[in-house]
């Protein structure tokens, strides 16, 4: 039974985190799901936008864009902690809205995390692109320029093709089965994290003191900015809890891996965007390939090389994660009836949502292929930022409505935590283009009009 009526109706928390037991396979450990979470969070922000957002935004203050995102991500992770080890179930920020604050706050949160992660796969498969494009440049390759990039990207292009491959290419191994997907993860964060840690240190030893003058070029501002469009590469444990129905103990173990993900991708990043503004000045970084284009400039071409390679597999594991996230979320909102059940259906053998999972390898793919890194990544934020201020504030409404409820983890410094989180992510939001807002407030409208024809009259909830 709904706890409430009409479109704020609510399910008992009790009984979302006992039903559909079973539906997905539960095979994955807690080193497993940290991997996921690293997958998530290191990838694009070092290797794509990092130099991108210090280059045309920030200059060596991207720094500042990074720990600013990285506060506004820290406040929330602890809500999505609690969560994760409250309700153990597929769908992440989703779930946690329905259950919490009703079901038409859980569908635009639903709604707005499968354009936005979609997005996100899109913006990483083009982000490796750019290191493909350096890597083909090194080994002196000639490839037809209309395969290299989206139009408008450069002369004669017409698509990025190896982006759209790529996205075609982890919707293949995602419907392998969650299992041997995960160690395929596994492994590539660890060659990612090999490959962070190789720039760190050589690239320490090449840095010019001067380059970090001066540190604000664009303002304070540029600095807010960037941390507004650098924000989606500091949240990957978000994609990650919707995996909870596919953790063996998940209770325990999501909420340490939330944790652990964001606390050594941070101190990756820190450590990554002071080596790249301290290496080449910022008006020299190259917004594609920022890294690779660096240690090329200090007469390291050979490591250039391997930075690519390194950033071509190890970026994979972003889309692995945001592709995992969204078609969770995807098969979530269709088990529960506010999208056709038809979604939901899982493979036979292997138990995974193998319909959604082609449909957003195939759309990501499309928004990889045809449109320029800056304009896909817009697509990604704001979203992302409202769910945020979804799940800070329901962990706050259900301490005090509930709090007899066993939590497995505890969002410290309550009710402070989670209000940092809701204020960060509110002031993040203000600081996106005006062309953000209008694409949202499409996608918005469009949702409205799928709830209010299809979803509000076949919801499981309304059904029972």
């Amino acid at each position: 039974m709904a706890a409430s009526q009409g479109m704020f109706r609510r399910k008992p928390v009790e009984q979302i985190a006992e039903e559909h037991e079973g539906d997905l396979s539960r095979s994955l450990g807690l080193w497993q799901l940290t991997a996921i979470g690293v997958g998530g969070i290191i990838g694009a922000g070092i290797f794509a936008l990092a130099g991108a957002v210090a280059s045309q935004t920030a200059g060596p203050a991207v720094l500042v864009s990074f720990l600013l995102a990285g506060v506004a991500s820290a406040a929330a992770a602890f809500s999505y902690a609690e969560f994760a080890g409250m309700i153990p179930k597929a769908g992440s920020a989703y779930t946690y809205g329905y259950a919490v604050l009703g079901e038409i706050v859980g569908w635009f949160i639903g709604w707005d995390l499968l354009l936005e992660y979609t997005a996100i796969v899109a913006v990483v498969a083009i982000g490796i692109s750019g290191y493909f494009g350096f890597l083909v440049e090194e080994l002196g390759l000639g490839l037809p320029a209309w395969m290299l990039g989206a139009p408008g990207t450069g002369d004669g292009h017409v698509v990025d093709l190896f982006a759209v491959l790529l996205c075609l290419l982890i919707a293949f191994l995602l419907n392998r089965g969650i299992k041997t997907a995960a160690r395929f993860e596994t492994s590539v964060v660890a060659i990612k994290v090999a490959v962070v840690l190789v720039v760190i240190v050589v690239g320490f030893f090449f840095i010019d003191p001067a380059n970090y003058s001066p540190f604000f070029p664009f303002g304070v501002g540029g600095a807010i900015t960037g941390a507004a469009t650098v924000f989606f590469a500091v949240f990957g444990y978000d994609a990650m809890s919707t995996a909870a129905e596919e953790a063996r103990d998940a209770r325990r173990h999501m909420p340490k891996a939330i944790i652990y993900s964001l606390v050594i991708s941070m101190i990756l990043y820190v450590l990554a965007t002071l080596v790249l503004t301290g290496m080449q000045n910022y008006r020299e970084i190259d917004p594609v390939s920022g890294f690779s284009s660096a240690f090329a400039s200090v007469g390291l071409r050979g490591l250039a090389g391997l930075i690519a390679v390194g950033a071509i597999v190890g970026i994979l594991t972003v889309m692995f994660t945001f592709m995992l996230g969204v078609t969770r979320v995807w098969y979530s909102m269709s088990r529960d009836g506010l999208l056709p059940a038809w979604f939901a259906r899982l493979h036979p053998v292997r138990r995974v949502p193998s319909r959604v999972t082609w449909i957003v390898g195939v759309a990501s793919g499309l928004i990889a292929g045809f449109l320029p890194i800056r304009e896909a990544a817009e697509l990604t934020n704001i979203g992302i930022l409202l769910a945020f201020v979804v799940v800070c504030t329901a962990v706050i409404v259900l301490r005090y409505r509930r709090p007899d409820l066993h939590r497995e983890f505890r969002t410290p410094w309550m009710p402070v935590v989670p209000a940092v989180g809701v204020v960060f992510s509110l002031w993040l939001i203000t600081f996106l283009e005006p062309l953000t807002w209008l694409r949202f407030a499409v996608w918005f409208l469009i949702g409205l009009v799928v709830y209010l024809a299809y979803s509000r009259r076949h919801s499981v909830l309304n059904q029972g």
